[in-house]
């Protein structure tokens, strides 16, 4: 019997028996392109009698990935478009993304930053760059929150996660510190006393955004890595993502949702998969969605119901596509209307 180990590399998933070997060709190609990684918590939760298990797909390299659809782009939410200085993506006024790292501790394979995630991707932002990110959000006094995403913030050491917060306690006029993160679900046991202790800033609220996508990631380990959190104080909310062969079934989805809040993580948001390159065999259409969507009402709590959103291609912000933002024009298009009341066509026409 295998010993279950951190997988990195294609050959790790053939003598993990995760994918034949007459199949290594083609995948070495995707990991060439993109990066792979699953944790032994993931490797062992995945079926492998089962070809069509839904946990393999979100983190097992697929040659489907080869093949980029015509409106898929690298930067497919368009972070660089509003990215003043390294690390920091300023979309709305009262907020900001602070990408302090782009490496994780697994590698979903519909991964809306894939191009800039994992060793080959941005890296971690030297002491100058992340000065140069706290000066910003220094000098912008409307920035109330500030989201710690990448990458995954939470792979970070606790005395590394501790000095941001130091930095960010400083900053009076910041309110929220938001960590989104796959930690407490692919390597639970790193939420330990250290790493909570470090998430704490003086004067600060802080959420911690779990990322899970199917019922069977909220493993007994990981429900107890988010009670950890919660029981120290912490809020959690749910981000998942609407995925064809992974939850694309309102039974599932109702699962998922009921499990959130019997840990006591609110859901939040449901994403439509963003057009990122080589991740057409995850998309479901937005009829599709909206229809699987539609399913959750009345069947589960009011608790347990997410926002269906969609980000808007180019960088314009967040739609939810249940309301008045989206208006179909035929053929599987719509209008998307921003916040600021800017129309957009999606798919993109250009």
């Amino acid at each position: 019997m295998n010993v279950v180990k951190q997988i990195k590399s294609v050959d790790d998933l053939v003598k993990a028996g995760l994918v034949a070997s007459a199949d290594r060709a083609a995948l070495e190609e995707v990991a060439a392109r993109y990066a792979v990684a699953l944790t032994p918590g993931i490797s062992k939760l995945i079926d492998r009698a089962d070809p069509d298990d839904p946990i393999a797909r979100q983190f097992v390299p697929d040659a489907a990935e080869l093949t980029i659809a015509p409106e898929e782009r690298a930067d497919p939410i368009g972070d660089h478009a509003h990215s003043p200085v390294e690390g920091i993506v300023h979309r709305y006024p009262d907020r900001v993304l602070l990408k302090a790292v782009h490496v994780c501790p697994v590698y979903c394979r519909f991964c809306f930053r894939r191009e800039m995630v994992g060793p080959q991707g941005l890296g971690t932002l030297d002491a100058a760059a992340m000065q140069a990110a706290f000066d910003y959000i220094r000098g912008h006094e409307g920035i109330w929150e500030v989201i710690l995403t990448g990458g995954d913030p939470l792979v970070l050491s606790p005395r590394r996660l501790g000095e941001i917060m130091e930095a960010l306690a400083g900053i009076a006029h910041v309110k929220i510190i938001r960590f989104h993160t796959r930690v407490p679900v692919v390597d639970p046991e790193k939420i330990d006393a250290a790493l909570i202790a470090a998430l704490k800033a003086s004067g600060k609220t802080v959420y911690v955004a779990l990322h899970a996508n199917h019922p069977r990631e909220l493993t007994p380990e990981a429900r107890a890595a988010c009670g950890r959190l919660v029981d120290a104080g912490i809020a959690m909310v749910s981000q998942s993502v609407l995925l064809k062969g992974v939850n694309d079934d309102p039974d599932v989805l109702a699962k998922l949702m009921k499990a959130f809040v019997e840990i006591r993580v609110k859901p939040y948001y449901l994403h439509h998969p963003d057009l990122a390159p080589g991740t057409s065999h995850f998309r479901v259409t937005i009829d599709e969605g909206q229809e699987i969507v539609a399913g959750l009402r009345g069947r589960i709590s009011g608790l347990c119901q997410p926002a269906y959103i969609l980000d808007i291609p180019g960088g314009h912000g967040k739609a939810v596509i249940s309301g008045s933002a989206m208006r179909a024009t035929g053929d599987g298009c719509y209008s998307v209307t921003d916040y600021r009341g800017g129309e957009h066509s999606y798919p993109p026409a250009d």
